[in-house]
């Protein structure tokens, strides 16, 4: 066998691919002999299996049955043998007594409400109720519903602790029913009922006595009292009076109102100079004027 070298300068060398030499007279007849053999051995083992196939029976069937068993059985063990001491059950059914398994839970949970409710009356076409999310969110937004009426005795009297509860609702008749304000609306409250408390500030020719809550806070407010609004007076050609003002004039808060007014704002300007110079002698910057006015003149 020659020997030829892969790469100029190498002493490597591979052996020359041998050549194919074709088979003998012998060799083919070997090959056509086990190649009729087995043409021989598929024809008798289909007409084997059309054979059996016309054959078969219940108890042929039962036999593979049992065979396939315990070919699971076999491999079950095994596994379990590869494993290292985890089983794995397998339960096979049996014919004589088969056992199907359990069928999961269908109860999905809590479900939202349907729009569309149904009526158990079949004969009646068409949903029962529509529900409209959007209104039971409207609904439940808004407020409650008022306060029932008194409860009331077997004798149809109600209770002494009712009548107090609703006696201190409002002031009495005498006094036009005036309401308790809901603590809620109290701090919103205290703001317009201090601007009436410092009215006197704003009118030099007006005196006012002064309240006993007054300086107090949120808890110097009265126990019964309104703030309302003038109601307009119809005027001839609806123009504007000095009882009726314009849209454009009122205002939201009765601050506003009387920060608005002319006569009030200048009124305020000058107390507020007033107040400034007072508080400016004796402020920041004044210890110079005051240790000159001590030095004697000669």
């Amino acid at each position: 066998m020659s020997l030829t070298a892969l790469q100029k300068g190498k002493g490597r060398a591979l052996p020359d691919e041998e050549v194919e030499e074709p088979p003998s007279e012998d060799v083919a007849l070997v090959l056509d002999s086990e190649s009729s053999e087995e043409s021989d051995s598929d024809s008798d083992l289909e007409s084997s299996a059309s054979d059996s196939e016309e054959e078969i029976t219940q108890e042929f069937l039962n036999s593979l049955l049992e065979k396939a068993r315990r070919n699971a059985q076999e491999k079950s063990s095994a596994s379990r043998s590869q494993a290292g001491g985890e089983e794995d059950v397998m339960h096979l059914l049996d014919e004589t007594n088969p056992e199907e398994p359990p069928l999961p839970p269908l109860d999905p949970g809590d479900l939202p409400a349907p729009y569309l409710i149904l009526d158990d009356d079949a004969s009646k076409a068409g949903p029962s109720k529509i529900r409209d999310p959007e209104v039971e969110q409207v609904e439940k937004t808004t407020p409650a519903a008022p306060a029932p009426p008194p409860e009331v005795t077997k004798a149809k009297k109600a209770l002494k602790k009712e009548k107090k509860a609703e006696k201190a609702k409002t002031a009495g008749a005498a006094w036009y029913d005036l309401p308790a304000p809901a603590e809620a609306d109290l701090p919103r409250l205290y703001r317009e009922v201090e601007a009436l408390r410092l009215r006197n500030q704003l009118d030099p020719k007006r005196f006012y006595r002064k309240e006993a809550g007054e300086g107090r806070g949120i808890k110097g407010l009265p126990k019964h009292f309104a703030i309302g609004t003038i109601i307009p007076t119809n005027t001839p050609f609806g123009t504007a009076s000095a009882d009726n003002l314009s849209r454009a004039q009122r205002k939201r808060t009765l601050v506003d109102e009387l920060v608005d007014d002319a006569e009030s704002k200048s009124y305020a300007k000058k107390k507020f100079k007033e107040l400034q110079t007072v508080r400016g002698a004796k402020g920041r910057g004044t210890l110079a004027q005051k240790k000159a006015m001590r030095r004697p003149k000669w």
